[in-house]
């Protein structure tokens, strides 16, 4: 029998609303431990919606939350940090006059025990667990492929690599669920391919993806299930063939040619 625990993320009922614009209504997910869940549909759908009110960016008008079998409340981005939860963004957010693994570390501070009294007086304590935090960093750069660049500006890196080393950052929190939203935005054909094999090592790894994409092929080729969300509402869930197949999606979102 399949239990709550053996879910990363578990919502259901999750509503918002902006002004007269219902932008969720009733949004149910429950991703399996191990598994990359995609979230995809027309520009409008409600995703980029679903992952800010999942990351408290929003505060949702209704629903229920659980990460790893325990309620929590998406009220505040630094709670949901700790609950469990790292996200990357559409648009690229890193600090671009640190170094790459200055960027990286400044995630892993989410897990760190000093507090403001260690870094004020630069304890032992301190030092010693910032050595670690750098040592950590720098393992994960290096497994997504860019520790050659570890002293380098953010702004100095590719497109590319900008997009590895926000996954980096997102992997330093130790997190429970990974959110990628548009990972492959603006990306070129090799960079994808890169990118793929990054996401697929990540979840070889045990870890979970819930991952938004415009890439219909990259999504139907890398994800385990499959949610379309069209003007907010959930219309199919399934593998990505069952979605594939279904009516509502190919009229809503893939369009007819997706059927044969």
């Amino acid at each position: 029998m399949t239990t709550t625990t053996d879910f990363v993320l578990n919502v259901s009922g999750v509503s918002k609303r902006f002004g007269g614009l219902q932008a969720l209504s009733g949004v149910a997910l429950k991703i399996g431990r191990g598994q990359v869940y995609g979230l995809i549909g027309p520009n409008g759908a409600g995703k980029t919606t679903f992952f800010n009110v999942l990351t408290g960016l929003y505060t949702p008008d209704a629903g229920s939350f659980e990460l790893g079998g325990q309620a929590y409340k998406p009220q505040a981005v630094h709670q949901v940090a700790k609950a469990g939860i790292a996200r990357t963004f559409q648009n690229i957010r890193l600090f671009a006059e640190m170094s790459a693994l200055e960027n990286v570390m400044v995630g892993r501070h989410v897990r760190s025990q000093s507090g403001i009294f260690g870094a004020i007086f630069r304890t032992s304590g301190f030092k010693a667990e910032e050595a670690a935090i750098a040592k950590r960093a720098q393992e994960l750069l290096d497994y997504v492929g860019i520790g050659h660049m570890a002293e380098f500006k953010a702004r100095t890196l590719s497109y590319g690599d900008q997009r590895r080393l926000e996954i980096a950052r997102a992997l330093a929190t130790d997190p429970q669920l990974i959110a990628l939203d548009e990972p492959a935005a603006g990306m070129n054909a090799t960079e994808k391919v890169v990118l793929r094999e990054l996401i697929d090592r990540i979840r070889n790894d045990g870890r979970t993806i819930l991952l938004i994409e415009h890439d219909v092929k990259l999504v139907m080729g890398l994800c385990d299930r499959v949610t379309v969300l069209d003007y907010g509402k959930q219309i199919a869930e399934g593998t990505p063939a069952e979605v594939q197949r279904n009516e509502k999606v190919i009229e809503a979102y893939l369009g007819a040619h997706a059927a044969h």
